[in-house]
């Protein structure tokens, strides 16, 4: 079987790939990345010499880039991990958003329907529904309501989806995920940027008065969802995935340090590090996943718990710092000091 997987260079998808041929053998897989800040070849260092993966530097929002791919290659199978991701940036600048999440989905379903591939998957989020209050959960019938540029992006991503699916009868699915964490992830998301702030002695940013809640799962978990639902799920449905780990931001936070105060204390960290800033525009207060649909009818449960998933998370970064320290570019600085508005030490 032939997998054409988008976004393989970045955090999830990179994790995908290591998944797919650690559980497979007769496979081949293309990984088609455009390699923007977050897309890092570095991410796939261990499996370079396998012959059944090969990389193709391209954009989704260049068609004739994706055919040349598809003619190529000719896949069974599209997973589409590709997507400009983080909300801050999508505060900044929007268009980006735009171009890479609504158009390059447009034109990597329309070359999937060409070429008659057996199975779309389109790989969204939980952020599509917005925000909840203190109780309630997102099921697969949750309305959109998305409060940022970035969800908004992802939500008519989904609905182009959907219509291809009814208008032109392609086999797509689309898995919606809570917040993911694990080996690879850019230091902007919380819990790598709170990892390499606590060993670098820097504050560590937090939004607002750091309650806003979270739903997380190990990205070793949405990697086995994504895989059952490619081969199983049921075309033109919606399948949520979640591990019902329901955390505040500070809470998140203030566990990282603990366990970083454990595992390296001549660096003496603590929670004197922590910096209350101004909370992010349109922060949604809390996410919660009902993922009962996937264990139901796919069988599928996640099997890493949240307090062994980020112990392991932590001590991956530790081990690998070499990892963490190329990642500090010059444009990541910049980055940085525009967003959280305080300078980054080198």
């Amino acid at each position: 079987m032939k997998y054409f997987v988008t976004g393989g260079a970045g955090f999830i998808g990179s994790n995908f790939i290591r998944y797919l041929l650690n559980h497979y053998h007769d496979i081949q897989i293309l990984n088609f990345d455009s390699l923007t800040y977050a897309g890092n070849l570095n991410n796939l260092e261990d499996i370079e010499s396998d012959s059944r993966h090969s990389f193709v530097k391209g954009d989704l929002s260049e068609a004739k880039e994706l055919e040349n791919a598809f003619h190529n290659f000719e896949p069974d199978f599209v997973i589409n991990f590709a997507a400009e991701s983080h909300v801050d940036r999508s505060i900044v600048h929007p268009d980006i958003f735009v171009k890479s999440n609504i158009w390059g989905v447009q034109n990597l379903l329309q070359v999937s329907l060409d070429h008659g591939i057996e199975k779309y998957l389109q790989i969204s989020t939980d952020e599509v529904y917005g925000s909840l209050g203190k109780t309630g959960i997102f099921t697969e019938k949750s309305p959109f309501d998305p409060r940022s540029p970035y969800s908004a992006s992802k939500a008519s991503a989904d609905l182009l989806t959907q219509a291809y699916f009814h208008t032109f009868s392609l086999p797509v699915n689309i898995t919606r995920c809570s917040n993911n964490y694990g080996p690879y992830q850019f230091p902007e998301k919380l819990i790598p940027l709170t990892i390499l702030n606590s060993l670098n002695g820097r504050k560590i940013p937090v939004y607002g008065d750091g309650l806003n809640v979270r739903d997380w799962i190990h990205v070793e978990d949405h990697c086995s969802a994504v895989d059952i639902v490619l081969h199983k799920g049921i075309p033109g449905e919606v399948y949520n995935v979640g591990a019902n780990n329901e955390r505040s931001n500070i809470e998140i936070v203030k566990l990282i340090i603990q366990i970083l105060a454990e595992l390296r204390p001549n660096l003496k960290i603590s929670e004197k590090l922590i910096s209350y800033i101004e909370d992010r525009k349109g922060h949604d207060r809390r996410y919660a996943i009902d993922s009962a649909k996937i264990q139901k009818e796919l069988k599928w449960k996640p099997s890493i718990s949240f307090e062994y998933g980020l112990k392991d998370t932590v001590r991956w970064y530790l081990d690998h710092y070499d990892w963490l320290d190329s990642i500090i570019t010059k444009g990541y600085l910049e980055y940085y000091q525009k967003v959280y508005g305080n300078k980054f030490p080198v």
